[in-house]
């Protein structure tokens, strides 16, 4: 189905900031001695920790190193446009000072503070859109919440949870600190289409320009959600967003490792949105609020690059047409430009089946004008534009070539017998 989210800062904003945090993160992957398998902030669940005992992490978390403003400058320096902040997980601990329950952060922790009045104020000096995610099915902590204990779902008042969790904890969330721009759900598990769509329109009575993500459940999101970290093999049509780990887990575990290099996150951001849709990064800080130094590196390195070669991700469409998947460059494309983004330092780049005309080509981050032939082979129906780029390039990572085109969009030939 395709998707039309309606709210235009979205469709250009391209790349954003997910940050999973919440009492797992003290947990670190490990409870009494065990490592929990896979993903950090499903521990409770997947290492069958009682609510009791969970509850009592509460009492030791205390994140006193957390800095709302470092977090916020960190997302623009790192050329983001958006925060996707926790305000509740799947364990039901709400990260922000909720009135309907006492099981949050402010009130049953020591640090008693609450991040998302400091993050509201910084995002919006910074120009930084906050959203938030929100569990608004699946609950470990509360009895009627899907995944809770022993009790099957098919046996739980979710009628219950809706009307006196969920539903106020999203009317504190978009009542008390301003104007949010989307909320993200998640796993909806087996709610009914009324359930969704009730949130849904909840959620729009609040705030009408708020949007509502793909995994509100039953279709009725406004822009689809791909797989965690997956990526459609081809340009996709209508609004699409895929939410991806820097390392292996979202929730912090502190034996995670894989990082992944600003080399392989500039790859992704740029394959995401040369397919057309937007790129929702995770860091997960620790129990103190510190977020792990491999990730500021890698978002400070592909920083340098948003900074210097913005217009290639922001406001992009899909290219459609191309049919090479090659390993050095990958195409993105706005009206009148489309933008070879390359990596290494090729001696020419050749572009194959381009049948618009080249009118001008610059290297993006200098406006250096960068040479270029542009033949036809009659035999197989083939344009070609080879580009001579500098020896001495800009950007460490990535760097790309800007063509002006004749034309809206790329027109792209047909293999014919090359």
């Amino acid at each position: 189905m395709i998707k039309d989210c309606k709210q235009q800062w979205w469709k250009e904003a391209k790349y954003g900031l997910f940050i999973h945090w919440g009492l797992y993160s003290q947990l670190a992957g490990s409870y009494k001695g065990r490592e929990v398998v896979g993903i950090g902030e499903w521990i409770m669940k997947r290492l069958d920790i009682p609510v009791a005992e969970y509850e009592e992490i509460a009492k030791v978390f205390n994140p006193v190193n957390f800095d709302a403003a470092k977090w916020v400058q960190l997302a623009s320096d790192a050329g983001m446009k958006y925060l996707v902040y926790t305000a509740k997980h799947h364990d039901g601990f709400a990260m922000y000072h909720s009135d309907c329950s006492k099981y949050n952060i402010v009130e049953a922790t020591p640090f008693g503070r609450d991040p998302v009045k400091e993050l509201a104020k910084e995002c919006k000096k910074a120009g930084i859109i906050l959203c938030f995610y929100y569990s608004q099915a699946q609950d470990w902590h509360d009895p009627d919440g899907y995944g809770y204990g022993p009790i099957p779902d098919r046996e739980k008042n979710f009628r219950r949870y809706l009307d006196e969790k969920c539903k106020p904890q999203l009317k504190e969330l978009l009542t008390k600190y301003g104007d949010i721009g989307l909320i993200w759900f998640d796993t909806p598990q087996t709610m009914s289409y009324e359930h969704s769509k009730e949130i849904r329109d909840y959620v729009k009575n609040l705030q009408p320009n708020c949007i509502v993500s793909g995994r509100i459940g039953n279709q009725l999101g406004e822009y689809m959600s791909a797989g965690d970290n997956r990526i459609p093999i081809n340009p996709f049509g209508g609004d699409w967003e895929v939410p991806a780990t820097i390392n292996d887990t979202w929730g912090f575990k502190a034996n995670d490792h894989n990082w992944k290099s600003p080399h392989d996150i500039l790859g992704l951001l740029l394959k995401i949105n040369s397919r057309g849709g937007n790129y929702l990064l995770n860091i997960g800080p620790d129990g103190l609020g510190n977020i792990p130094q491999p990730s500021i590196d890698v978002l400070q390195s592909v920083g340098a690059f948003m900074k210097a070669n913005g217009n290639a991700v922001y406001g992009t469409k899909a290219v459609w047409g191309y049919p090479y998947d090659i390993e050095n460059f990958i195409l993105t494309s706005r009206d009148n430009h489309l933008y070879v983004n390359f990596t290494g330092k090729p001696g020419k780049i050749h572009l194959t089946l381009l049948n618009s005309q080249v009118k001008k080509a610059t290297l993006l981050a200098t406006g250096e004008e960068v040479p270029f032939e542009h033949s036809y082979a009659p035999a197989s129906n083939a344009n070609r534009i080879i580009m001579m780029p500098p020896a001495e390039l800009p950007c460490e990572f990535y760097n790309t070539i800007d063509l002006e085109i004749d034309g809206q969009t790329p027109v792209f030939g047909s293999l014919g017998d090359l």
